[in-house]
């Protein structure tokens, strides 16, 4: 389903700051408020899509391309699927790369179990500083 903006925004300062909170400094987690990804999100209405369960998004997806930019769920509804239909979604639409911090093990054996394997490992800069990541691709086997 394409995105609602105000509760994807939601979603991703939440669980942004789940996921990150051991990888990234306060300050950063900080400024990761829902009013700060409402400007994106608002420029990629055709590229976000949300997952919703009860009538609440709970997730969303964001993709450029073939490359998958953002998949955030809710923390509250992590494990219950969300995040593989989700994936699923995005892979139907050509999704066949997408980047993961080297750090964020919760989010590297999710991709994992679903089949996706790394390609490479690298160091970029990221919100002033460099940190580790890997590239994952689809597994075409």
């Amino acid at each position: 389903m394409p995105g609602d903006v105000p509760a994807a925004s939601a979603v991703a300062s939440a669980s942004y700051r789940a996921a990150f909170a051991p990888i990234l400094d306060a300050e950063e987690l900080a400024r990761r408020t829902p009013e700060s990804f409402v400007a994106r999100f608002t420029a990629s209405l055709d590229r976000l899509r949300v997952a919703e369960a009860d009538g609440r998004v709970v997730g969303f997806s964001l993709v450029t391309g073939t490359h998958l930019d953002m998949l955030f769920i809710d923390p509250a509804v992590q494990g219950t699927g969300a995040g593989r239909a989700l994936l699923a979604e995005a892979v139907a639409r050509g999704v066949c790369s997408l980047e993961c911090f080297r750090a964020n093990g919760p989010a590297r054996r999710f991709y994992e179990r679903a089949g996706w394997v790394v390609t490479r490992g690298y160091s970029r800069p990221f919100a002033g500083r460099l940190y580790g990541f890997v590239y994952y691709e689809r597994n075409a086997g």
